[in-house]
C-alpha cells in the first residue's frame, strides 16, 4: 500500500472517530530542520519522533516528542527498564513491516497500522500537558503535517490500543 492510500486510511479512521484535525502540504523533508520552514507558522507543537528498538529483549518503542527536545536514550533505557545502552534506531524494514512507514515518515499517526500493538509508545508529556492547541505530526507522509488536539491525539491512541507511556523530556 502506498502513502497516499494510507493517508486516507488515517484521515477516515480519524473521521470514524469524529476526530478533528487539520492539513499543510509541504515538500517532502527528511528532518524536522528541513520541516520548519513550511510549519513555523502554525498554533502548537511540533514533534519528532524516533522508532527503537530494545536490543536485548527486542522490543519496539515509538517516541514522539516536541521537536526542540533532547532525547537522552539511555536515560529513557533506564526509565522503561531495558537496561542503560540498550535501545537502539531499528531498521527501516522494520518499520515498513510494523507502522507502513519509512525513513522520514515516523509518526504517532502510523500506530493505527500496528494492529497487534507491538510497538510500544512514548509520548512527550508537554504534548499532552503543555497546553498546546494542537500536536502536529506527519500522516503518513512526509510531505505533509497534520495536527489535531492533545485530546484527540489520546483518543487516537486509546482507539488503536496504543496508550502511551508519559514521559517528561525536560
Amino acid at each position: 500500500m502506498s502513502s497516499p492510500e494510507l493517508r486516507t486510511d488515517l484521515e477516515s479512521f480519524l473521521k470514524s472517530l469524529n476526530i478533528e484535525f487539520d492539513c499543510v502540504e509541504h515538500p517532502e523533508v527528511f528532518t524536522v530542520e528541513e520541516m520548519l520552514p513550511h510549519v513555523e507558522h502554525l498554533n502548537g507543537a511540533i514533534t519528532k519522533n524516533l522508532f527503537l528498538k530494545d536490543k536485548k529483549k527486542k522490543g519496539l518503542w515509538l517516541v514522539s516528542v516536541r521537536h526542540d527536545r533532547q532525547v537522552n536514550l539511555g536515560d529513557l533505557a533506564k526509565k522503561l527498564g531495558v537496561g542503560s545502552g540498550n535501545l537502539r534506531f531499528a531498521d527501516e524494514g522494520v518499520m515498513l513491516e510494523k507502522l507502513k512507514v519509512g525513513q522520514g515518515c515516523a509518526t504517532a499517526l502510523s500506530l493505527f497500522c500496528d494492529k497487534d500493538q507491538s510497538v510500544k509508545f512514548i509520548l512527550d508529556s508537554d504534548l499532552v500537558n503543555g497546553g498546546h492547541k494542537r500536536v502536529y505530526f506527519h500522516p503518513m507522509t512526509n510531505a505533509a503535517t497534520m495536527g489535531l488536539s492533545p485530546e484527540d491525539l489520546m483518543k487516537f491512541l486509546r482507539e488503536t490500543g496504543h496508550e502511551p507511556f508519559l514521559h517528561s523530556f525536560d
